[in-house]
């Protein structure tokens, strides 16, 4: 990829943390926000809600580590089962593990918190209905067997990167844990789908790239004979 397309990956998918994060954040938290509306605390309101797009910057770029660190992680899978299929299946299995975890380990549910259960249980679903969809897409738009590997990087690596979230026990843990799954969601779904588009007019500017140089350099040749 050429830096002036990273350059654009990376600012619209930071502009698709941030703006997903302050709009969920305004959502969960709109009684926090309200307070402030209802004092007439306006800069108050507007410093929390741009706090909110720079924690969503943050998420976009933990988001953005993981993606290229999973293409890394992804090619050594592969040398090292040999086959494409044994590394799906690994995949596969570290996914069910992974949601075990999930479940058993990182909720902590209990039969007092019947509330704070339907809100695990609806941000799992939605964990495993936005990486089923965007596998899915992945698939279609490229090859049929990135099906697992992106029904993986969207379960197993956006964990990962919610974990920090998963494992705070104080404070408004609820609120952030269900505020932080949407952005890594949303720029991780985006990364997958539109990363080959960025490749490919990579590949279009380069080649444009070297025509211009083969032309200066024959427009060079050509002054030079002329000069003798």
């Amino acid at each position: 990829m050429t830096i002036r397309n990273w350059v654009k990956f990376f600012l619209r998918a930071m502009a698709i943390g941030g703006g997903i994060t302050a709009i969920v954040g305004l959502i969960v938290r709109w009684n926090f926000f309200f307070g402030y509306i209802q004092a007439g605390e306006i800069w108050q309101f507007l410093g929390a809600f741009l706090w909110m797009i720079f924690l969503g910057f943050t998420m976009s770029v933990v988001a953005q580590m993981g993606f290229f660190a999973y293409l890394t992680v992804h090619q050594f899978g592969v040398n090292m089962f040999r086959t494409l299929t044994l590394w799906n299946w690994v995949q596969m299995l570290i996914i069910v593990v992974v949601l075990f975890d999930l479940v058993v380990f990182r909720f902590k549910l209990s039969q007092a918190s019947t509330g704070q259960t339907f809100l695990y249980i609806f941000l799992l679903l939605t964990l495993v209905a936005v990486s089923a969809v965007t596998a899915y897409f992945k698939a279609q738009w490229t090859k049929k067997h990135a099906l697992i590997s992106a029904l993986f990087f969207m379960i197993v690596i956006t964990t990962l990167e919610w974990l920090p979230a998963l494992m705070v026990q104080s404070g408004n843990r609820d609120e952030w844990v269900t505020i932080l799954l949407f952005p890594l969601l949303a720029v991780n779904a985006y990364q997958l789908l539109i990363l080959p588009k960025y490749n490919r007019q990579s590949d279009i500017d380069k080649a444009e790239l070297d025509k211009r140089r083969i032309e200066r350099k024959k427009v060079k040749l050509q002054k030079s004979a002329k000069a003798k």
